[in-house]
């Protein structure tokens, strides 16, 4: 038995089995390139679901975590630190906001955005209280807690964890017009993804967002944008919203905020709704502490100064381009923005899984989405000479 094998075979017998890898162990990686214990290189074509906009073990972040790591790791929120307020002033004068509340994960966020909005409902816009409403789309991935899941319209992410969470209204995703509809008195908030990732990277229609933005102003509703996987560059923008006038009034982060580190994850908002935060209201032990705060800092740093988001608009333009040349005829359609990229296979071909096997012989490493999407999210420091090298291996396998 290899090595490989041996691992796999440890890691089935003693851990649950939520997931269902690709069989391949990684060992290292650098930038977009990873590699398995039995030394073979991959192209890495998942970014850890876009927790690695930065490549692998950016230097700048690794240093960060290094010299912060010899100092001091976790305070917890009963005393200040000493990197937690210069992370969220670069976090907030970057996004455009007052005010950020830290976590860990992106789930926390989306919990802590709930938790805001409900209580903004309740002390300024009056709905009485355990009445507030929250609408959501068809097909969201917003987490996996169980106020999350209780929105979800995914069968698999519910069965069996009830009972959920009341409170959501549900309406089918980018239809302006069923939103509108779903707003009443008690509507407190508004919670989409601008592009719906896990989804199968399914891109609303051109002003959708603006008409949310549109819609939530004009109902006094609070509109909020999950940017966990959109965020930080992964579209061609900083933010996806950025696409349209459709700035949020709450804004969440996650994932690449890390730097493919630690994790790190955060709320941001007006001081308004950030305001109704009382001492005790909500809280993490590891929120804003003082490693991930200086890794956060490091990462958005990196986003900057390299301009990731402009690399991802670039790339991700030569990279569609290049699938879309293809004209695979077992692709049902190509879609995505900057280096979030979607190819939907036909279900008469079957599922994406064994695609994304083949590719894996290639020597790229992809992740099926929704059953028929293969998604394409490389690390966005990828070069234009390794998006061709990958493309020369996608044709070998979605071109017979």
């Amino acid at each position: 038995m290899g090595r490989t094998e041996e691992l796999i075979r440890e890691v089935e017998q003693y851990s649950a089995r939520n997931y269902n890898p690709l069989p391949v162990v990684i060992a290292r990686g650098e930038g977009a390139w990873v590699y398995d214990v039995e030394g073979r290189k991959y192209l890495d074509m998942l970014s850890a679901y876009s927790a690695l906009n930065q490549g692998h073990r950016h230097p700048k972040i690794i240093q960060a975590l290094l010299d912060q790591a010899a100092k001091i790791t976790l305070t917890s929120r009963a005393f200040h630190n000493e990197t937690m307020g210069p992370f969220l002033k670069r976090l907030c004068d970057m996004a455009g906001y007052d005010q950020a509340l830290p976590m860990n994960t992106g789930a926390e966020a989306v919990e802590t955005a709930i938790k805001a909005a409900r209580k903004w409902g309740l002390l300024k816009k009056g709905v009485p209280e355990n009445q507030g409403e929250i609408i959501v789309c068809e097909n969201n991935f917003h987490g996996r807690t169980v106020t999350i899941v209780s929105f979800s319209s995914e069968e698999q992410y519910r069965r069996g964890f009830g009972p959920f969470t009341p409170g959501f209204i549900t309406v089918p995703f980018g239809d302006a017009e069923a939103l509108e509809k779903a707003m009443g008195p008690h509507t407190v908030a508004v919670l989409a993804e601008p592009i719906q990732g896990e989804g199968g990277v399914l891109v609303p229609p051109q002003g959708y967002l603006a008409k949310m933005r549109e819609l939530a102003s004009k109902h006094n509703v609070l509109m909020m944008l999950d940017e966990i996987q959109t965020g930080l560059g992964r579209t061609g923008r900083m933010f996806a919203y950025e696409y349209e006038t459709a700035k949020p009034d709450v804004l969440i982060l996650g994932k690449a905020l890390g730097g493919g580190v630690y994790p790190v994850s955060a709320v941001l908002a007006s001081a308004e709704v950030m305001g109704v935060f009382n001492p005790g209201d909500h809280g993490s032990t590891f929120g804003g502490n003082p490693l991930g705060a200086a890794v956060a800092q490091a990462a958005l740093e990196v986003l900057l100064e390299e301009d990731l988001p402009g690399r991802a608009f670039e790339l991700g333009s030569y990279f569609m381009d290049g699938l879309r040349s293809m004209h695979s005829p077992y692709v049902q359609e190509i879609r995505g923005r900057g280096l979030l990229i979607g190819v939907e296979i036909k279900k008469e071909y079957g599922s994406a899984r064994p695609f994304c096997e083949r590719l894996m012989e290639e020597g790229l490493l992809c992740k099926e989405t929704h059953e028929q999407t293969i998604r394409f999210a490389p690390p966005l420091v990828i070069t234009r000479e390794e998006i061709a090298w990958a493309l020369e291996r996608i044709q070998k396998v979605l071109v017979p």
